[in-house]
C-alpha cells in the first residue's frame, strides 16, 4: 500500500513536469567560423563555435529538406536597431555601410537563391527591403548582455517606432565595439559570431556583435575599408537563415544546418578591391549560400 501511494503521487508530479517542458521555447540559431551545430543550456537552442579557420560542416554535401514551417514569403521586411550607448564605439562609416548592403541585397542573385525554398503552399522569399532603422543611445543593462536583453531591445523598438511583428518581418540589433553578447553559456567572440532567433509567436530577430577584427568572424579582405564589412557578412548569413527557416522549423539539413551554415565563410573569387560581388556600384564581401539545384555552395541562386 505504501509503494502504491508513492506511485499515485508521482503520476501527477510527471504530469506537470512534462507539461513544463513541452512549453519551453525554441532557442537560438547562430553562426560562428567553424558551423559546427551542439546544445548549450538554453533549451532545444543551436550554437555554432568558433575557429580561427573554416572548418567542413557534417552533411555538407547534402541538400537542405522542408521540415513544413514558413519562410518569408515575398518581400521580407528589415529593421535594424543600433544599440550604441553614449560614449560607446563603432567605425567611422559603420551603421551606414550597413544600411546601404540592407538596401543592395533585396534585388540580387544571393538573395534569389532563396527563391527554391518554398513553404506549403508553393510561395518563397523572392525579395527584401529595408522596413526601418533606429538608433538608440541608452545604456546597456549591464557589462554582458544576454540573449533576454537584445530580445527586450526589439520589444523597445517596436514600441518606440510603431513596428510589429510579423513572419515576413526581421529585426536586426547591432551592439557596439567590444560589448559582448551571450545565450545561456555561450557567448559572442569565444564560441559565436551572430545567431538569428524569435520569441512568442513570431517575433524574428538576430543579434549582431561587432566583429570587425575579431578572429574567426572577420572578413579575409575589407572592400569598403571598414569594420562593417566583417559585420555586414554576418549580417547576410543571418539573413538568408531568416529568410528559409524564420521559426526554426523550415529549411535545414538532417543535422539541422540551414542555408548559411552549410557554406560558412565560403566566398566567391574576389575582385581587386577585396570584393566577391558588387550590387548597384556598390562593393560587399559575403559568404556563398547553399543552393540545392547545385547541391553545393553559389553566390547567385538559380
Amino acid at each position: 500500500m505504501k509503494k502504491k501511494g508513492t506511485l499515485f503521487l508521482l503520476f501527477p508530479l510527471c504530469a506537470i513536469l512534462l507539461a513544463a517542458v513541452t512549453l519551453i521555447p525554441l532557442g537560438t540559431h547562430a553562426m560562428t567560423a567553424n558551423g559546427l551545430t551542439t546544445r548549450n543550456s538554453a533549451p532545444a537552442s543551436r550554437i555554432h563555435y568558433i575557429r580561427p579557420t573554416s572548418y567542413v560542416v557534417s552533411n555538407a554535401g547534402e541538400n537542405l529538406s522542408y521540415n513544413g514551417g514558413p519562410v518569408m514569403v515575398g518581400t521580407a521586411q528589415v529593421y535594424a536597431i543600433f544599440w550604441e550607448p553614449t560614449g560607446s564605439t563603432v567605425s567611422s562609416n559603420y551603421n551606414n555601410l550597413i544600411l546601404r548592403y540592407f538596401r543592395d541585397v533585396g534585388g540580387t542573385g544571393l538573395y534569389a537563391n532563396n527563391s527554391q525554398y518554398t513553404d506549403t503552399t508553393g510561395k518563397a522569399p523572392s525579395n527584401a527591403t529595408l522596413a526601418g532603422s533606429w538608433v538608440d543611445t541608452s545604456s546597456y543593462p549591464s557589462s554582458t548582455l544576454q540573449d533576454s536583453d537584445v530580445q527586450n531591445e526589439v520589444t523597445n523598438a517596436q514600441k518606440t517606432n510603431g513596428w510589429t511583428s510579423a513572419n515576413t518581418h526581421v529585426f536586426f540589433v547591432f551592439t557596439a565595439q567590444n560589448e559582448t553578447i551571450c545565450s545561456g553559456s555561450e557567448c559572442s567572440f569565444t564560441t559565436f559570431c551572430g545567431y538569428h532567433s524569435f520569441f512568442g509567436t513570431n517575433t524574428i530577430y538576430a543579434a549582431m556583435p561587432y566583429v570587425g577584427g575579431v578572429q574567426g568572424c572577420d572578413t579575409p579582405s575589407s572592400p569598403n575599408k571598414d569594420d562593417a564589412d566583417s559585420t555586414i557578412n554576418v549580417a547576410s548569413h543571418e539573413q538568408m537563415e531568416a529568410a528559409t527557416d524564420p521559426l526554426l522549423n523550415a529549411w535545414t539539413d538532417s543535422s539541422g544546418q540551414e542555408i548559411g551554415d552549410k557554406c560558412n565563410f565560403t566566398f566567391a573569387a574576389t575582385a581587386s578591391d577585396g570584393s566577391d560581388v558588387n550590387w548597384n556600384g556598390d562593393p560587399y564581401i559575403v559568404q556563398e549560400e547553399w543552393d540545392n539545384t547545385q547541391s553545393g555552395c553559389a553566390i547567385t541562386g538559380p
